[in-house]
């Protein structure tokens, strides 16, 4: 119950009128940063870093995390409308958010997933209350090989849970895996995949891969069907949007599911991209009707959102109790505390509760109005989509022209960008997936280091990835996982057969 009462004089901190303004305007700046890809929230949050150092460090950090959470939801804004992700956490939600406001339900696509998303954060904000203590002491035990254990399993889910071809799945990583080692070797630091451009030391952004992928790749896709998207008829009422909340209850068990996840992965350094494609392969996989995702599915939509918010508010707590930031995000709030001259890690909770617990309550209050304000802009967005392809699609070029060239300020990333449209385009022709591609694309490089550093711990022994019952227990899920599609091929082999061989005895019982 102490926690209870911290959290309730967090409150008397977070309510007064200062910072109730302060978390609506950084929530409108994130809204801003979330909808122009390129930017994201770790690049929203390290601009307006500077605009704190005259603040105290409770105004502080409420302005940026409230900023983070509007950057969260502008990212499945556009996402949703124009298939170009804003936030990498964001990629899973244009699955089924596209495909579903391309057939005129554009205001039910952006309910869902601003309803899930709300529901999503508010759950990793009460996990965070309720289990600061736990999770430090736990949050300790995950050494390299732990990490590389949790990025195994984000990988073994997809292969297993997918409902495609499992061989097109595995061709589709390797190829994010191939992209995600250009560059300089973190450890050698020997340039590997450069074909001697010098632009190409730095690898490959994934911000730009995307923006490319599914932005540019969509455009040509939608070239080829001769122009045939010439706006969507969305209805701009709020019987609209209340009918798509009043929906959300019916998928529970999905909402439930992803939040556990995305809790999961933002305690551990999974992080809200991986909580966000592990949580839609699962859902996926345990879909009743599995066809429907990729075409539209509101499971396809609530799961990454849900699982992704839930894991962004986690992500803060290992940056809190332990000094660890669990995402991009996270390591630049770590930043700001420490030249506002607080030092993050345990202490922090017995010499700075006031900030500490005003923190988490300004979480609760500054998701709520982040919902409030995106619920009353949906129809806005959701006009956006009713101009016809000859407005929209140059419109969607020059975002994702400026997107790409706003990642780092070289010229060359647009070229990259075109290069990776065309592949977008090449992959959805041959029915290849994007998903895994860019799992790996945005995880291979974190899974690598993790691999090699608990590699170099052990000596060359790969018996450091069972040492102890956390990670064995985590390997051995992804295992299974990874073998799950040949273990449900030979049960269903194994089931043809067992009635092959009854037909002849149901004959012979009905021949007599």
């Amino acid at each position: 119950m102490s926690n209870i009462s911290l959290l309730l004089d967090g409150f008397s901190v977070a309510l007064s009128t200062h910072h109730v303004l302060i978390m609506v305007g950084g929530v409108l700046l994130g809204l801003v940063v979330g909808v122009l890809p390129g930017l994201g929230a770790p690049n929203g949050v390290s601009l307006l870093l500077p605009l704190t150092f005259s603040m105290d460090p409770v105004s502080a950090i409420i302005l940026l995390t409230s900023m983070y959470w509007g950057a969260l939801f502008g990212g499945s804004t556009t996402s949703i409308l124009f298939n170009i992700p804003g936030e990498p956490s964001s990629v899973a939600t244009t699955f089924d958010g596209y495909p579903m406001a391309r057939q005129g339900e554009a205001v039910r696509a952006l309910t869902l997933a601003f309803s899930s998303a709300g529901i999503g954060a508010l759950t990793g904000v009460i996990v965070i209350t309720l289990l600061s203590g736990w999770v430090a002491n736990f949050a300790l035990r995950f050494g390299a090989a732990e990490y590389f254990a949790v990025y195994f399993m984000a990988f073994a889910s997809f292969i297993g849970m997918s409902s495609g071809s499992p061989f097109k799945t595995l061709v589709s990583m390797m190829l994010g895996f191939a992209c995600a080692t250009i560059g300089a070797d973190t450890i050698s630091g020997e340039s590997r995949l450069t074909f001697d451009f010098e632009q190409l030391i730095g690898g490959v952004s994934f911000l730009v891969a995307v923006i490319g992928l599914f932005g540019l790749g969509e455009l040509i896709m939608t070239m080829e069907e001769d122009l045939t998207f010439h706006g969507v008829k969305a209805r701009l009422s709020l019987r609209e949007i209340g009918r798509a909340v009043l929906e959300l209850p019916r998928y529970w068990a999905t909402v439930l599911r992803s939040a556990l996840i995305g809790c999961w992965m933002g305690i551990t350094p999974g992080g809200p991209t991986a909580a966000s494609f592990m949580s839609y392969a699962i859902g996926a996989r345990f879909a009743k009707d599995k066809a429907r995702f990729g075409k539209g599915a509101p499971e396809g939509i609530v799961a990454p959102e849900t699982a992704d918010h839930s894991a962004g508010s986690c992500a803060l707590l290992p940056m809190l109790a332990l000094g660890i930031p669990g995402s991009a995000t996270a390591a630049v709030m770590m930043g700001g505390l420490m030249i506002w001259g607080l030092a993050p890690g345990p202490m922090l909770f017995t010499t700075r509760p006031d900030f500490v617990w005003g923190l988490i309550a300004s979480m609760y209050l500054g998701n709520i109005i982040a919902v409030i304000l995106v619920l009353a802009t949906v129809p806005l967005f959701a006009y956006i989509l009713r101009a016809p392809f000859r407005i929209v699609g140059p419109m969607i070029t020059v975002v994702c022209i400026i997107g790409a060239y706003t990642v780092a300020s070289h010229t060359f990333d647009i070229w990259l960008a075109l290069i990776f449209g065309v592949a977008g385009y090449v992959f959805k022709k041959l029915d290849y997936p994007l998903a895994p591609f860019v799992l790996a694309m945005v995880l291979g490089d974190k899974a690598e280091d993790a691999f090699r550093q608990a590699m170099l711990t052990s000596g060359g022994s790969a018996s450091i990835f069972w040492s102890n019952g956390l990670v064995g227990t985590m390997m051995a899920l992804g295992v299974l996982l990874l073998g799950l599609p040949l273990i449900s091929r030979m049960l269903r082999e194994t089931g043809i057969g067992l009635r092959r061989k009854a037909l002849p005895q149901q004959r012979e019982i009905g021949s007599t």
